[in-house]
């Protein structure tokens, strides 16, 4: 009689694979809270009232451009968040797109929506502080 080898989904990924789909589930798990969090704050923001102060009119609309630059940012995020996901699920996630190199495990954890490994991130940066 023929024995049946039991095959765990998991017994062929190696430990970085394992982790990346532990990143994945997190990234899922911040896309919902940021859509839910997105569709709170967008009922809540505040209408485009005429106060009949002028003082509480400019008040009103700095308020209302602050909500509206945070949610230009989470949209950004979601974005980046999207962007992970599929990156996931093709098998490209977690390589730098500047040098090709593989992204330590490490920075993919502490920076889930990271393109770049810490040197490349870091030279962009130094860079960035030149111009």
């Amino acid at each position: 009689m023929k024995a049946k080898s039991k095959t765990k989904k998991n017994k062929d990924l190696s430990l970085r694979e394992i982790k990346i789909q532990g990143i994945k589930k997190i990234l899922i798990q911040q896309k919902i809270a940021l859509l839910s969090e997105a569709g709170v704050a967008l009922n809540a923001l505040p209408d485009e009232t005429l106060f009949p102060e002028l003082g509480d009119q400019a008040s009103a609309e700095i308020d209302r451009n602050f909500m509206l630059r945070l949610r230009g940012r989470e949209r950004q995020l979601l974005k980046k968040i999207d962007e992970a996901i599929e990156k996931i699920e093709s098998g490209t996630y977690g390589t730098c797109e500047s040098c090709g190199e593989e992204i330590s495990i490490q920075r993919l954890e502490a920076r889930p929506v990271t393109t770049m490994c810490i040197d490349c991130k870091t030279e962009q940066e130094e860079e960035e502080k030149l111009r």
